[in-house]
């Protein structure tokens, strides 16, 4: 599994980019959220599970997706 770069700036393999912003812990279950920012529309703040975000693309549901895994890290801001 590859590792969550706070600040990263990754690729949905739909294709949209998003700014992971940070990691929270579920306050009833203690489980990792990925907390990140869309960088087009309104730059809504969401959260998804960090195993989830990690994960591989499901290749059965989208056999023609090139990408391997749901959210690729293109760039590291490193000014944050």
């Amino acid at each position: 599994m590859q590792e969550l770069v706070i600040h990263g700036i990754y690729r949905h393999f739909k294709g949209k980019y998003y700014l992971v912003e940070d990691v929270a812990l579920d306050s009833e279950t203690q489980e990792e959220m990925v907390v990140y920012r869309k960088l087009y529309d309104d730059g809504g703040l969401w959260v998804r599970p960090k195993n989830m975000f990690l994960s591989e693309v499901d290749h059965e549901k989208y056999p023609d997706v090139k990408q391997k895994y749901r959210f690729e890290l293109q760039e590291e801001i490193k000014d944050k």
